[in-house]
């Protein structure tokens, strides 16, 4: 199996915090083929009370990418996501389908804010649950109420929430302490997909490679393969993990 899967990005240009441009976004394609990165599901931002760009903007864009990526000949393929910030109408939202689904599937990716406390993130994702969706937990070693404990993480997937660490995270790009939670995770195979969270082309890039040897170096080919490529095609398939 070739190719690695990022089910996170913030590539799409000018539409949130992440590529500033056009030409942005095309450096960060350069940047994660060359990284082994063959899939990528774009998750711009969905935030309340914002005004978000809709799937016609965002297929409108992945389209506009997808042709100067041909002209190029680059060999990456795109899908269309987004990650919401959870709110009391993030199941509306769904239901109405003024957000993206992860590549149309089941799956969509929350994240709620680092403070927000446990029975409140708790509750969010059992919305999500409820509605018949498979909610992704976003960056979790960024939740100060989850990362209290280890087994805070294992509780939200007795519920059937999936867990995304970041790569920059696992690698020590966000501080000693969210480094060892992340790897204390990976270590008792807590964690369901690894991802770049990529917002830019230059400290938060849509890299995989390096992070992908560690994993392999320290927990073996078998869970790096789940978490960058056997996991993320049963998300894209819409299957269950």
């Amino acid at each position: 199996m070739e190719g690695y899967i990022d089910i996170h990005s913030h590539i799409l240009p000018g539409i949130d915090d992440g590529a500033k441009n056009f030409e942005m976004s095309m450096e960060m394609l350069r940047i994660a083929e060359k990284s082994g990165i063959r899939s990528i599901i774009l998750t711009p931002h969905h935030k309340p009370m914002r005004r978000n760009a809709g799937p016609e903007s965002i297929k409108e864009l992945m389209g506009q990418l997808n042709e100067a990526m041909h002209r190029e000949g680059m060999d990456i393929r795109l899908y269309a996501g987004n990650e919401f910030y959870y709110s009391s109408e993030t199941v509306r939202v769904l239901e109405e389908k003024r957000g993206c689904t992860m590549a149309g599937s089941g799956y969509v990716l929350v994240e709620f804010g680092p403070m927000d406390n446990l029975d409140y993130i708790r509750g969010g994702i059992y919305q999500i649950l409820s509605a018949g969706y498979c909610p992704v937990l976003a960056h979790v070693e960024r939740y100060e109420s989850v990362c209290a404990k280890a087994e805070h993480v294992k509780d939200l997937a007795a519920m059937g929430c999936y867990i995304q660490v970041n790569a920059g995270s696992v690698m020590g790009q966000f501080g000693m302490e969210t480094k060892q939670f992340a790897r204390k995770l990976l270590k008792y195979r807590m964690v369901h997909f690894v991802a770049t969270d990529a917002h830019d082309n230059r400290k938060r890039m849509p890299a995989l490679s390096e992070c992908a040897r560690y994993l392999e170096r320290k927990y073996g080919k078998e869970y790096m393969e789940e978490l960058l490529r056997i996991n993320p095609m049963h998300m894209i398939a819409d299957r269950y993990l």
